[in-house]
C-alpha cells in the first residue's frame, strides 16, 4: 500500500502561484508512476503532470505546460508540483496519485490505483 497526502492548496489571484505537496509512505517502492490530477465541480478528473520515479522524464497536459513543473524528492519521499501564472481555469480540487502498473499511463486516472484526499486551489479574476 501506497499512502499519499497532500498540502498546500489554497486562494491566490490570477498570475499567482501556488505549491503543492504530497507527502508519500507506506510501501514506496510500489509508485512506479506518480501525478498529479484535477477535478473541477461538473468536470471528470483530468491529468495535469506526471513522472515515473525511474525516469527523468516529466509529463504535462498542455493547458500547463510552461506554467507548471512536477518534481520528485526521493530523499524525502515528496512529490512536489510548483503551479505558477494561475489562471481562474486552474480551479479544482489538485489530487496526488500513484500507479503501481507497469502498463499504466501517466494521463490515465483509471490506472491509479492510489490516491490522496485533494487540497482545494481556488484561483480568482
Amino acid at each position: 500500500q501506497v499512502q499519499l497526502v497532500e498540502s498546500g492548496g489554497g486562494s491566490v489571484q490570477a498570475g499567482g502561484s501556488l505549491r503543492l505537496s504530497c507527502a508519500v509512505s507506506g510501501d514506496t517502492n510500489r509508485a512506479y508512476c506518480m501525478g498529479w490530477f484535477r477535478q473541477a465541480p461538473g468536470k471528470e478528473r483530468e491529468a495535469v503532470a506526471g513522472l515515473f520515479p525511474g525516469g527523468i522524464h516529466t509529463y504535462y497536459a498542455d493547458s500547463v505546460k510552461g506554467r507548471f513543473t512536477i518534481s520528485l524528492d526521493k530523499a524525502k519521499n515528496m512529490l512536489y508540483l510548483e503551479m505558477n501564472s494561475l489562471k481562474p481555469e486552474d480551479t479544482a480540487m489538485y489530487y496526488c496519485a500513484a500507479a503501481d502498473d507497469r502498463g499504466v499511463a501517466w494521463y490515465m486516472a483509471a490506472d491509479f490505483a492510489y490516491w490522496g484526499q485533494g487540497t482545494q486551489v481556488t484561483v480568482s479574476s
